[in-house]
Protein backbone atom coordinates (compact mmCIF):
# COMPACT_ATOMS: atom_id res chain seq x y z
CA UNK A 1 0.00 0.00 0.00
CA UNK A 2 2.18 3.35 -1.61
CA UNK A 3 1.66 6.79 -0.26
CA UNK A 4 0.46 9.81 -2.17
CA UNK A 5 2.86 12.20 -2.55
CA UNK A 6 1.57 16.10 -3.31
CA UNK A 7 4.05 18.85 -4.37
CA UNK A 8 3.20 22.92 -4.38
CA UNK A 9 5.40 23.54 -7.46
CA UNK A 10 7.33 27.24 -7.60
CA UNK A 11 9.84 28.89 -9.76
CA UNK A 12 12.52 28.67 -6.20
CA UNK A 13 11.77 26.03 -4.25
CA UNK A 14 8.63 23.08 -3.91
CA UNK A 15 6.18 22.59 -1.35
CA UNK A 16 5.69 18.24 -0.45
CA UNK A 17 3.32 16.74 1.43
CA UNK A 18 2.50 12.77 1.98
CA UNK A 19 0.09 10.78 3.08
CA UNK A 20 0.63 8.04 5.38
CA UNK A 21 0.58 4.53 4.14
CA UNK A 22 -3.05 4.00 4.76
CA UNK A 23 -3.96 7.09 2.97
CA UNK A 24 -5.53 8.58 6.05
CA UNK A 25 -3.42 11.82 6.78
CA UNK A 26 -1.81 14.47 4.89
CA UNK A 27 1.96 15.44 6.60
CA UNK A 28 4.09 18.22 5.07
CA UNK A 29 7.33 16.53 4.85
CA UNK A 30 9.59 19.24 3.61
CA UNK A 31 10.96 21.95 0.91
CA UNK A 32 13.04 21.02 -2.20
CA UNK A 33 14.94 23.81 -4.03
CA UNK A 34 12.80 23.25 -7.51
CA UNK A 35 16.01 22.63 -9.02
CA UNK A 36 16.62 19.58 -7.11
CA UNK A 37 13.41 18.27 -7.43
CA UNK A 38 13.87 15.43 -9.76
CA UNK A 39 16.58 14.15 -8.08
CA UNK A 40 14.58 14.45 -4.41
CA UNK A 41 11.51 12.49 -5.68
CA UNK A 42 13.72 10.10 -7.09
CA UNK A 43 15.47 9.41 -4.06
CA UNK A 44 12.14 9.43 -1.76
CA UNK A 45 10.41 7.20 -4.30
CA UNK A 46 13.39 4.51 -4.16
CA UNK A 47 13.16 4.83 -0.60
CA UNK A 48 9.15 4.56 -0.17
CA UNK A 49 6.13 3.37 -2.11
CA UNK A 50 4.29 5.64 -3.56
CA UNK A 51 1.21 5.11 -5.47
CA UNK A 52 0.19 9.00 -7.17
CA UNK A 53 1.72 12.13 -6.77
CA UNK A 54 -0.42 14.65 -6.69
CA UNK A 55 1.05 18.24 -8.33
CA UNK A 56 -0.93 21.97 -7.34
CA UNK A 57 -2.81 23.42 -10.68
CA UNK A 58 -2.39 27.13 -10.68
CA UNK A 59 -5.35 28.36 -11.97
CA UNK A 60 -6.36 32.09 -12.65
CA UNK A 61 -10.15 32.98 -10.67
CA UNK A 62 -11.96 32.13 -13.65
CA UNK A 63 -10.32 28.77 -14.63
CA UNK A 64 -8.49 29.19 -16.66
CA UNK A 65 -4.77 28.05 -15.88
CA UNK A 66 -2.54 30.42 -14.79
CA UNK A 67 0.74 31.93 -15.99
CA UNK A 68 2.82 29.87 -13.74
CA UNK A 69 1.36 26.84 -15.96
CA UNK A 70 4.21 27.64 -18.45
CA UNK A 71 7.17 26.56 -15.68
CA UNK A 72 4.98 23.19 -14.56
CA UNK A 73 4.55 21.78 -18.22
CA UNK A 74 8.18 20.78 -18.69
CA UNK A 75 8.21 19.83 -15.47
CA UNK A 76 5.58 17.32 -15.66
CA UNK A 77 6.55 16.13 -18.88
CA UNK A 78 10.04 15.24 -17.70
CA UNK A 79 8.76 13.82 -14.50
CA UNK A 80 6.21 11.32 -16.49
CA UNK A 81 9.09 10.56 -18.53
CA UNK A 82 11.72 10.05 -15.42
CA UNK A 83 9.22 8.27 -13.54
CA UNK A 84 6.83 6.27 -15.62
CA UNK A 85 5.79 4.18 -13.03
CA UNK A 86 3.99 6.86 -10.62
CA UNK A 87 0.75 8.45 -11.93
CA UNK A 88 0.42 12.09 -11.38
CA UNK A 89 -2.53 14.07 -11.35
CA UNK A 90 -3.56 18.15 -11.00
CA UNK A 91 -5.35 19.63 -8.56
CA UNK A 92 -6.62 22.85 -8.25
CA UNK A 93 -4.50 25.07 -5.78
CA UNK A 94 -6.37 28.01 -6.14
CA UNK A 95 -5.89 30.24 -2.41
CA UNK A 96 -3.54 27.45 -0.69
CA UNK A 97 -0.64 29.83 -0.07
CA UNK A 98 -3.33 32.24 1.22
CA UNK A 99 -5.05 29.07 3.16
CA UNK A 100 -1.80 28.33 4.45
CA UNK A 101 -0.75 31.49 6.12
CA UNK A 102 -4.37 31.83 7.81
CA UNK A 103 -3.74 28.12 9.20
CA UNK A 104 -0.65 29.45 10.16
CA UNK A 105 -2.02 32.77 11.84
CA UNK A 106 -5.02 30.47 13.35
CA UNK A 107 -1.94 27.95 14.52
CA UNK A 108 -0.56 31.07 16.28
CA UNK A 109 2.43 31.25 14.80
CA UNK A 110 4.53 34.20 15.52
CA UNK A 111 5.14 36.66 12.76
CA UNK A 112 8.65 36.14 12.07
CA UNK A 113 8.49 31.76 11.71
CA UNK A 114 4.90 33.40 9.06
CA UNK A 115 7.72 34.82 6.96
CA UNK A 116 9.28 31.62 6.19
CA UNK A 117 8.16 30.87 2.71
CA UNK A 118 9.73 27.16 2.70
CA UNK A 119 7.40 26.69 5.54
CA UNK A 120 4.57 28.19 3.41
CA UNK A 121 5.22 26.02 0.65
CA UNK A 122 5.14 22.66 2.94
CA UNK A 123 1.82 23.59 4.39
CA UNK A 124 0.18 24.63 0.61
CA UNK A 125 1.47 21.04 -0.22
CA UNK A 126 -0.61 19.65 2.47
CA UNK A 127 -3.28 21.61 2.02
CA UNK A 128 -3.52 20.65 -1.67
CA UNK A 129 -3.15 16.87 -0.36
CA UNK A 130 -5.86 16.88 2.17
CA UNK A 131 -8.39 18.71 -0.60
CA UNK A 132 -7.38 15.71 -2.65
CA UNK A 133 -7.80 13.70 -0.25
CA UNK A 134 -11.53 15.30 0.80
CA UNK A 135 -12.09 14.75 -2.60
CA UNK A 136 -12.01 10.66 -2.90
CA UNK A 137 -14.05 10.88 0.47
CA UNK A 138 -16.60 13.01 -1.20
CA UNK A 139 -16.71 10.83 -4.82
CA UNK A 140 -17.17 7.46 -2.56
CA UNK A 141 -20.23 8.91 -0.91
CA UNK A 142 -21.74 9.69 -4.16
Amino acid sequence: MGRILAIDYGRKRCGIAVTDPLKIIANGLQTVATHQLMDFLKDYISREEVELIVMGQPTQLNGEPSESMRYITPFLNRLKKEIPDVPVQMVDERFTSTIAHQAMIDGGMKKSDRRDKARVDTIAASIILNDYLQSLQYNSKL
